[in-house]
């Protein structure tokens, strides 16, 4: 029998069925928690502290205390990596407002309810080797009827399971989200690139989209290459007409796409700089891997 996965729930390490939180835990009621994923590759974590920064971020703008330092989460992350012997995968990390003992919108009294701290991994063994970083992804585009604080990493994950849900019933790999005026704000698990003449296009930083890890470290090797960077809004049109896109992600790293909504990017196939982007940010990231 598979030996089952070591879960961490609140200062303990147990098994994965053994592992259980309450029915009055407002991250289950409410989606009132905030998660990371960061990746493990050769049983180290890539950008760790991108994400122990983010973390913080995030439980600030909701009001809600942080439980652990960076030393602590480092320490944790590392005791997974080590009881589930990960070589490559993900470890998904979740902090909610906890338990308040009945069910209420009011945000319990500071102080008076511990928050729940959970984690998990995934074993996912050549994580970096993705056979779709060869092919490409296919994406369509959908409205963007999401809340308005993007930039929050919130477990209220809804409308972007209803994307993954529209792509694959329209024959694509995922969805990339449009707001009214035909701007694109970002994938539904990741953010979104063009490449025009040899530009790189990225919306910038706002409430409107998740401030990713990734983006962030491959928008700087891109500028160390050389590579010229807008940061700005780009429209679906505009996306359809370029040479190539891809999207960047803390599991996919940077994945090409080939097609939006039917129409073929270039020839169709992933571009250079996409390929580029993501050689560079693999070498990059492992020698940083703590």
């Amino acid at each position: 029998m598979a030996m089952s996965r070591i879960v961490y729930v609140n200062g303990d390490y147990l098994p994965e069925e053994d592992a259980t939180v309450s029915v009055f835990d407002r991250g289950f009621l409410m989606a009132d928690g905030v998660y990371e994923v960061t990746s493990v590759l050769g049983g180290k974590l890539i950008d760790f502290d991108g994400h122990a920064k983010r973390l913080e971020r995030s439980l600030s703008e909701l009001e809600m205390e942080s439980p652990l330092d960076r030393d602590a989460l480092l320490a944790i992350h590392r005791e997974m990596v080590r009881r589930n012997d990960i070589t490559d995968g993900m470890i998904y990390l979740q902090i909610t407002r906890g338990n308040p003992g009945d069910r209420d919108f009011a945000f319990p009294e500071p102080g008076s309810t511990a928050p729940t701290v959970v984690l998990f991994t995934q074993s996912k063994p050549g994580l970096a080797q993705s056979p779709q970083a060869q092919t490409g992804l296919k994406v369509i585009s959908i409205d963007d009827l999401r809340w308005g604080r993007r930039d929050i990493k919130t477990v209220q994950l809804l409308y972007p399971s209803m994307g993954k849900m529209m792509a694959k019933k329209a024959g694509a790999d995922d969805a990339w989200m449009v707001e009214e005026s035909g701007l694109v704000t970002e994938g539904t698990s990741n953010n979104a690139y063009i490449v025009k003449g040899g530009r790189i296009v990225t919306r910038n930083l706002s409430n409107d989209i998740l401030h990713g890890i990734t983006r962030a470290a491959v928008l700087r090797f891109a500028r160390e290459a050389q590579m010229e960077v807008e940061e700005r809004a780009f429209t679906i049109d505009e996306a359809k007409a370029a040479d190539e896109a891809f999207v960047t992600s803390a599991s996919a790293f940077v994945m090409p796409v080939v097609s939006i909504d039917g129409t073929r990017l270039g020839d169709g196939k992933p571009g250079p700089v996409a390929a580029r982007l993501r050689e560079i940010y693999l070498d990059e990231s492992l020698k940083t891997a703590i």
